[in-house]
């Protein structure tokens, strides 16, 4: 659960009084004065200590995440089994992909696997900026066509056949990972037994 005063006129100091993602948003497309002020009252900062929980199964599906500082994985649970599906950094948006827009439960645990600094975009302010402003659905756009490209590689390194290959497009993909996650989760990302995982480091 997230509480947060949106009355508070000082969340931003430490981000010269702005909010990330503004800088994050101009990235993709410019942006109107407006949009920086909704953006401005209505986003806010969060953080998270290490191995902590930023959403889990039962929790509403409310808000997307820019990570500012940190690193956080999604994954789900097959019995006692944790299924890594994806990992993200900073200049990342991350949330409950299952269900997104939905004001419905996920099935997914988004975890700080260092401590993390956020920027919590509530579902309504994404809404209302879609429906009001070009700008903003030209940010959308351009912001959907990079994750499903992220997404898209992510499925073909599940699917390849080899760990070993599956490991070396790991590094390929993700090489600003490799010395920041611990082995379990690549092995969980990988599909792969933490034994064959120390195996294939070794030999290569």
């Amino acid at each position: 659960m997230i509480a947060v005063n949106l009355s508070d006129q000082n969340r931003w100091k430490k981000y010269n009084n702005v909010s990330p993602l503004i800088a994050f948003f101009k990235n993709f497309n410019p942006l109107t004065e407006e949009i920086e002020k909704r953006i401005n009252q209505h986003t806010f900062p969060v953080s998270y200590k290490k191995n902590r929980y930023l959403v889990s199964p039962g929790d509403p599906n409310k808000f997307l995440f820019l990570i500012v500082k940190g690193l956080v994985r999604g994954f789900i649970k097959d019995g006692d089994t944790e299924i890594t599906t994806w990992i993200s950094k900073e200049g990342e948006v991350v949330g409950t992909i299952r269900n997104l827009w939905l004001e419905s439960d996920s099935e997914e645990y988004l975890q700080a696997l260092e401590d993390v600094d956020l920027i919590a975009i509530p579902h309504v302010l994404s809404h209302y900026l879609f429906e009001n402003f070009t700008e903003a659905n030209i940010v959308g756009r351009r912001m959907m066509e990079l994750y499903y490209r992220s997404a898209e590689e992510r499925a073909y390194i599940c699917r390849i056949s080899s760990s070993e290959k599956r490991y070396k497009r790991f590094l390929t993909s993700f090489p600003d990972l490799i010395n920041r996650v611990s082995l379990k989760y690549i092995a969980s990302f990988l599909a792969i037994r933490m034994e064959t995982l120390s195996r294939i480091r070794a030999k290569i």
